[in-house]
């Protein structure tokens, strides 16, 4: 008896690998999400800036432009999008005049390609 249990467990684990083996997972029909991504952040992280001095940065070419949402520090900045050589979208707004002498994140939202949603910012110092 005990040796038929044991030839049932291997037949059937035989019969569970090769089920593995074909699989059934994540054809080409489904589209994988690419968020938009954000670089050249200018200026740098943590450093010392005035009030009401500019920022930029780049958008990746999957970003659409009129989704882009810039704020400070809760704040919502006007910004300028200009498309690049590279397919890539060159950002640039002014920190608001307002706010003196504390941190504050410049926080970006963009929307990008197949509905896929990008965030991003970094922090700045601003002067008194």
């Amino acid at each position: 008896m005990k040796r038929y249990n044991c030839l049932w467990i291997l037949v059937l684990m035989m019969f569970t690998c090769t089920c593995w083996a074909y699989g059934g997972g994540g054809g080409s029909s489904s589209k994988a999400c690419a968020k938009p991504k954000f670089t050249d952040f200018v200026p740098a992280e943590n450093a010392e800036v005035a009030a009401g001095s500019s920022f930029s940065f780049t958008a990746s070419a999957n970003t659409y432009p009129d989704s882009i949402k810039v704020s400070v520090k809760g704040q919502p900045a006007v910004i300028n999008v200009s498309p690049r050589d590279s397919g890539t979208f060159q950002v640039s707004g002014a920190i608001p005049a307002t706010l003196k002498g504390t941190y504050a994140r410049i926080a970006i939202a963009a929307d990008g390609q197949s509905n896929c949603k990008g965030a991003d910012g970094w922090l700045v110092k601003i002067a008194e």
